[in-house]
């Protein structure tokens, strides 16, 4: 039974609680990610603020709804669900599936999304500075970033050779990411396998596959899932005594060797920024695509250690943040 068709056998709205009613006057955010809660903890934090300097605070005048994925499977049906229940916005916070799973769900609720790829090629939108319709938001566009990264890996060891790329198979951002590293690896003279993998029980396989080819070291393609992944990426690595270079600065931190990327807190606050400023009446095709420019190198010195590496000084004058 529905909720309104419930409470209309209680008696009405004159019914209610006082709680109840309150609630029922307050905006709702649909908040859909593919990754957990206990996983995106910084970007939360982010966004919260932003949406709170946009003059909106979770629990005081404005309620989320969370909607939590373990990789993009159900992104469709989450999307439809946040539809149904008719939110004031929804926050793609997802990368390109959740972005594009919304869009395909309405075409009237506000969306603002977090994407690491440009939305206009990949159909989110049809211009930066005219969004149009129902939906705008942040890229840092980390995706470019990927021929950067394996630039940073033989700049810190020139002798590798045999480079692992990690990539979601099931994203549109697959494709282009293995073109643009092969296309990279192939200037300089590097051996670069593609490796697949769309879950959790996919990436412990993906390691076994690097082991068997004796990689060197291993990039981790900019994708949000493995963002939420970043701790299992790690712990897989140190355990196969592996060179790992990843996107999000978390993935230093949860002991990765070295991380570069868009920085997606800064990305998040923007995102919550907007997202006050939607909930306050301005329409997302008057909100132009922000691009976040910062990009941020952390190195972890520890897992360096570990793997016997000595970081190049060059490298080591440029990281944002270094890890001891």
């Amino acid at each position: 039974m529905k909720r309104r068709q419930f409470m209309t056998l209680l008696g009405g709205a004159a019914a209610w609680p006082l709680a109840v009613r309150a609630q029922q006057t307050m905006p709702v955010i649909g908040y859909l990610s593919s990754g957990a809660p206990d996983k995106t903890t910084d970007p939360m934090q982010a966004f919260r603020r932003g949406l709170s300097e946009a003059g909106y605070d979770e629990g005081r005048n404005v309620a989320i709804e969370y909607r939590w994925g373990d990789g993009y499977g159900g992104l469709v049906e989450m999307a439809s669900d946040l539809v149904q229940r008719k939110v004031a916005a929804i926050v793609a916070a997802g990368g390109v599936p959740s972005a594009q799973a919304a869009k395909a769900a309405t075409s009237t609720i506000p969306i603002i999304f977090a994407v690491g790829g440009d939305p206009v090629a990949f159909g989110i939108v049809s211009s930066l500075n005219r969004p149009s319709g129902n939906i705008t938001g942040v890229t840092n566009f980390n995706l470019e970033l990927g021929q950067k990264r394996l630039e940073l890996l033989h700049e810190m060891m020139p002798g590798a050779r045999r480079i692992g790329l990690l990539v979601n198979p099931a994203t549109a951002l697959a494709d282009p990411l293995s073109d643009d590293a092969r296309a990279a690896a192939q200037t300089m003279g590097l051996q670069l396998h593609v490796l697949r993998a769309a879950n959790e029980q996919e990436i412990e396989k993906a390691f076994a596959e690097l082991a068997a080819l004796r990689a060197d070291a291993l990039i981790i393609g900019a994708d949000a899932y493995f963002g939420s992944r970043s701790q299992q990426l790690a712990s897989l690595a140190a355990r196969n005594a592996l060179a790992a270079v990843g996107s999000f600065r978390f993935f230093a931190r949860a002991g990765g060797l070295i991380s570069y990327g868009g920085s997606v807190v800064d990305q998040f606050h923007s995102v919550g920024v907007y997202t006050g400023q939607v909930l306050a009446g301005k329409k997302p095709a008057d909100l132009p695509v922000q691009q976040s420019t910062r990009v941020e190198l952390a190195i972890n010195l520890k897992t360096a250690k570990i793997l016997g590496l000595d970081i190049p000084a060059s490298i080591l004058a440029r990281a944002d943040e270094v890890i001891e």
